[in-house]
């Protein structure tokens, strides 16, 4: 089976959520195909607070970049990328500057030239269309993450505030899996 998983790579919940699926589908013997949604496209016409805003713009700017690779070196990239910009980022504490991303490509072993996409705008349709896909499949305005399994309905979340693991992650990946598979279930929600 394969599992979608958009995600905007500011979100430190989402940071969480993808390396617990990133594990958990891999001892199921799935592959999680990894796509962008934007928290910037998804707030652009929102009165977003003063310090979010800087995030967002830097967020879109290494989206970029992260829709190149994917583009240029396939799913596995998409990966590896977001794997080295989220221990820069969540782990280490780094701020999301130009240089961060490009150490960023440089841990995952891509080439350099990915990194002329952070300036270029033309990836920003690209990045919107992913996270327009991401909305259509969850059926309404999402934030970050975005989950599908196989071909059924998109959910916002799980939102995790730490890595699940061993017996606690393979009940929520079964938890997920099997919710999705069920027409009428909509949403849950408690608080982090």
């Amino acid at each position: 089976m394969t599992v979608t998983f958009w995600f905007d790579p500011t979100c430190p919940y989402t940071w969480n959520t993808g390396r617990w699926l990133r594990d958990a589908a891999a001892e199921h013997g799935d592959e999680v195909e990894w796509r962008l949604m934007s928290l910037a496209v998804l707030n652009a016409d929102k009165d977003v607070p003063e310090q979010y805003q800087e995030g967002m713009r830097q967020s879109r700017l290494a989206s970029r970049v992260l829709a190149e690779a994917g583009l240029r070196q396939g799913n596995e990239a998409v990966d590896a990328l977001y794997t080295a910009l989220g221990r820069r980022l969540h782990e280490d504490g780094g701020t999301l500057t130009k240089e961060l991303v490009a150490g960023a490509v440089a841990d995952a072993g891509l080439p350099t030239d990915l990194l002329d996409a952070y300036e270029d705008s033309g990836r920003d349709s690209d990045v919107e269309a992913s996270h327009e896909q991401s909305q259509r499949r969850a059926g309404q305005e999402s934030g970050s993450p975005v989950i599908a399994f196989g071909d059924g309905p998109g959910y916002f979340g799980p939102i995790v505030t730490e890595q699940p693991t061993g017996a606690d992650s393979e009940k929520l990946y079964e938890a997920m899996k099997l919710i999705s598979a069920v027409p009428q279930f909509a949403e849950l929600k408690r608080a982090r």
